[in-house]
């Protein structure tokens, strides 16, 4: 009898080679159609990111090497780090006071905004109506910077409601705004109330998160308030707490709006911080090189401080 099942299994055998290439071929060509739709669909993303974040980037890093009015393009003259240079030179006004009142102001706003935020978030979770409160807090956050700080200026003023309050109390007027030793605290309280709001409803959130058999269990053990706060609300509500200081500290960082709204600035030089002076700097007195390696320095001061809260943060959750 003649085997004629061989030959097909020999078919077979010699044709499965070719078609497991062909089925990689295919598959390997499939990938690339759809790796190419798919940048396609990205194509709108990546180009207004370039239009509106790498192309500005660049330009500002070759400004921050360069000398230029701010007119003519073919004005630009290259001057290698004489800008960095000169901003940390001997008489320069940049290192002191201005990026020493940039980081004044975010620890202070971080500082007071965080503690209330927490206070009041932690006081919120215990009441009824927690919709209503949480509302009543965010209506600063979408309130314009220019409406706020224009309320807090006048309420600051000699005859304004916070004078007004301290001598109802038997205590003297205040020249908050007026006062260099005054006007950069004030100014931190309004930054800091205007940014409790958000605050709070990150920490609100996290507070819910944490499983109320915790609260039981420590209950149970006899713990009392404060107890159970720093053992167990705390170290729960730490990634709230890292978003929180993170965002916080970066707004504080590139402040502008409210300071030039209440004070511009002044008195003298007290409130004067890095991105009203990048401001200045580039469109008061036309140096735009100056600015944008003004502009650079903050960067890497954001970027460090960011790196070192998210390390700290990291640190005493592993040391928890």
């Amino acid at each position: 009898m003649v085997n004629t099942l061989a030959p097909k299994a020999a078919d077979r055998a010699a044709a499965g080679p070719r078609s497991a290439g062909v089925a990689v071929g295919h598959r390997g060509r499939t990938r690339r159609r759809q790796t190419v739709v798919a940048y396609l669909f990205l194509a709108p993303t990546l180009l207004f990111f370039a239009v509106f974040l790498f192309l500005p980037l660049g330009f500002a890093l070759l400004l921050s090497m360069s000398r230029w009015a701010g007119f003519d393009l073919g004005d630009i003259d290259p001057v290698g780090w004489d800008n960095f240079a000169g901003l940390f030179a001997d008489g320069s006004t940049f290192l002191a006071p201005v990026l020493t009142n940039t980081l004044l102001f975010a620890l202070g706003t971080v500082a007071l905004a965080l503690t209330g935020s927490l206070l009041i978030a932690t006081c919120i979770d215990r009441l009824r109506f927690q919709g209503l409160w949480r509302t009543l807090y965010f209506l600063p956050i979408v309130t314009t910077v220019v409406a706020v700080g224009n309320v807090w200026k006048y309420m600051y003023e000699p005859g304004g409601l916070v004078n007004g309050v301290l001598n109802a109390v038997g205590l003297g007027s205040v020249a908050f705004l007026q006062d260099p030793d005054t006007a950069l605290p004030s100014v931190v309280v309004v930054q800091a109330w205007a940014s409790v709001g958000s605050a709070i409803l990150v920490l609100t959130a996290g507070l819910k998160s944490i499983p109320e058999s915790y609260y039981e269990a420590a209950a149970l053990d006899g713990a009392g308030p404060v107890t159970v706060f720093w053992r167990i609300t705390l170290p729960l509500l730490r990634p709230s707490l890292l978003f929180v200081c993170v965002t916080q500290f970066l707004t504080g960082l590139q402040s502008f709006a409210l300071i030039v709204v209440m004070t511009q600035g002044g008195p003298g030089d007290a409130t004067d911080v890095a991105a009203l002076e990048m401001y200045r700097q580039a469109f008061s007195y036309g140096d735009w090189g100056t600015a944008s390696a003004a502009a650079f320095v903050l960067f890497v001061v954001v970027l460090t401080v960011t790196l070192v809260q998210l390390w700290i943060f990291r640190r005493k959750g592993e040391d928890a």
